[in-house]
């Protein structure tokens, strides 16, 4: 009886031993891949928030770059840039021109904003409070324009902010130190209107040491900042700037509040600080379940369920093991997936400054020292749309290719309702698409100078065909302009023959020509498929789009 007891009581210690060592195990490993999950994802939020800040800003600091101040009282000092700050698709609740006028210069920006068709083209207080101009006796900031024009923003031109809290000292300080400079949060368009940020870029005229005014974007901190998931892991609170105690939240139908910080409150869970028009902004995230009480519950679990089971030594280690196993795996899935993320950003950061190297050559080359203005600002915003609209097409196939009938949309291309398309609809990949786009754009936009030799707009045929098998297929491209004759097509930019003849030729291992007929403008292009189609991108860029897979062992 004795010997039984004590083989009994041996096994229950084992058991008790065993249980104990299962739950302990199981607690820590849980608490750290909640751990882990749970900074991953704020960090992965806190990068997509600052990189989202990040195009922002660059937004502003390009808009003020191509602002171009002839006179600071027009009304529709946006005009010239609506087309080009539209193309970066940024969600903008409002963005404004606010010109620097001197007291000498406001009644005729009065008559400026009442021809505009502005609903109040008196110049007032930015309360809408009216304002004695004849005692200012220096510069004031004055709202002249705005984008979108609508019923809620026609009322808004005509009012000075210099003396409104938040958006005045904002605007000395882009002045001060001329930049872009961000805004505390403040409601935009109306006292009870969305809550957000004004960020201002400061635009000088050549020679000037002072701003002529400031190209201004308002952005609703849901969208910005703000964003949360029902799904998500964590609630995320802005960091009042002006007071620590307070706290900016956004509900599920985007609406931001503020709200006291309670003392004995839960403290957040991780802070990140992300940078915004020349200052910190500081986020808190708060987890939404408490990894400790559940990672406790499931160690109680473990423990009942093995001091149940005692009797069955066995069947406890199986289940550890099974656990173990199952942990290891989730934890070599994590490890995966960051080894592949990092492979995505790098092949990302790759392709952005490809792109950014496009770019800055074409700004480059299109605001050459001695350049039409007009036409240069009309040709660099052609180009970009050529750029973006290949990117878009890119970014809907996963940068997988493009369909190179889809280069040819009339949204990026001049024209193209006269151009005749004929050739298999082959995907190119993106480093061609990049130069085919930029190269049919150059053709397109030189094609039209005026009416030709027999009074006629020229016809374009724009053909294509692949000849040869495997590796030793060919890509032959004609472009033919009937019609035309070197009298009548408008003579192509340095940055167009560079294109023309050496660029684009180069980018796809190709050769090109151009020449006139009796009746037309023909221009050649001949590349090997290998380089049109790129395979070799192709398939690592699928590499890098399929599910990812547990390792089997």
């Amino acid at each position: 009886m004795v010997r039984l007891g004590f083989i009994v009581a041996l096994i229950a210690l084992i058991g008790v031993l065993l249980s104990g060592l299962a739950a302990y195990r199981v607690h820590d490993q849980e608490l750290a891949i909640d751990g882990i999950a749970l900074a991953r994802a704020i960090d992965v939020h806190a990068s997509l928030v600052q990189d989202r800040l990040t195009e922002r800003e660059l937004l502003a600091r390009v808009a003020s770059g191509l602002f171009r101040t002839s006179s600071m009282v027009k009304a529709n000092m946006l005009q010239p840039l609506r087309s080009a700050i539209y193309a970066f698709k940024t969600d903008f609740v409002v963005a404004a021109w606010i010109a620097r006028l001197k007291p000498n210069e406001l009644t005729a920006a009065e008559a400026e904003l009442k021809a505009a068709g502005f609903t109040n083209p008196s110049i007032r207080d930015f309360d809408d409070q009216a304002l004695d101009i004849k005692a200012l006796d220096k510069p004031i900031n004055v709202l002249m324009d705005v984008e979108p024009r609508n019923p809620e923003t026609l009322s808004i031109p005509g009012r000075a902010f210099d003396r409104h809290s938040v958006v005045g000292p904002m605007l000395a300080k882009a002045m001060a130190n001329a930049k872009p400079v961000a805004s505390d949060p403040v409601p935009l368009l109306r006292q009870n209107g969305p809550v957000g940020v004004v960020l201002a870029a400061p635009v000088f005229q050549e020679g000037a040491s002072e701003p002529a005014g400031f190209i201004t974007f308002s952005y609703e901190l849901s969208s910005l900042m703000l964003t949360n998931d029902d799904s998500s892991l964590f609630a995320v609170a802005l960091k009042d700037p002006r007071d620590s105690n307070d706290e900016f939240t956004s509900n599920e139908q985007g609406i931001v509040t503020s709200r006291a910080v309670r003392q004995d409150g839960p403290l957040p869970s991780m802070v990140r600080t992300v940078t915004f028009g020349g200052r910190d902004w500081s986020l808190d995230y708060y987890a939404k379940s408490n990894a400790t009480v559940r990672a406790q519950q499931t160690a109680t679990i473990v423990a009942a369920i093995g001091l149940a089971l005692t009797g069955i030594v066995c069947g406890l280690f199986g289940y550890v093991a099974y656990n173990n196993l199952r942990l290891s795996r989730e934890i070599e899935v994590r490890i995966g997936f960051e080894r592949r993320l990092t492979a995505v950003i790098d092949e990302l950061n790759h392709r952005v400054k490809n792109i950014l190297a496009v770019i800055q050559s074409i700004v480059t080359r299109t605001l050459r020292h001695g350049a039409d203005i007009d036409g240069a600002r009309e040709l660099l915003i052609g180009r970009i749309h050529a750029m973006s609209n290949v990117v878009t097409l890119l970014s809907e196939s996963q940068w997988q290719g493009v369909k190179l009938k889809g280069l040819f949309e009339s949204r990026a291309i001049p024209h193209a309702d006269r151009i005749a398309v004929n050739g298999p609809d082959i995907t190119v990949s993106a480093r061609a698409a990049q130069s085919l786009s930029l190269l049919f754009f150059e053709l397109a936009s030189h094609s039209d100078e005026g009416l030709s030799l027999v009074g006629k707009h020229p016809h374009i045929v724009a053909n294509w065909e692949v000849v040869g098998e495997d590796a030793d297929a060919v890509f032959h491209f004609r472009w033919e302009e009937f019609n035309t004759s070197q009298a009548t097509r408008r003579a192509d930019s340095d940055f167009g023959l560079i294109l023309l003849d050496r660029v684009a030729p180069e980018a796809l291992g190709g050769t090109a020509k151009r020449y006139f007929t009796d009746v037309s403008y023909v221009y050649e292009l001949t590349a090997p498929m290998d380089t049109v189609v790129d395979m070799t991108e192709r398939d690592r860029t699928e590499q890098f789009s399929a599910p990812l897979r547990p390792v089997k062992k």
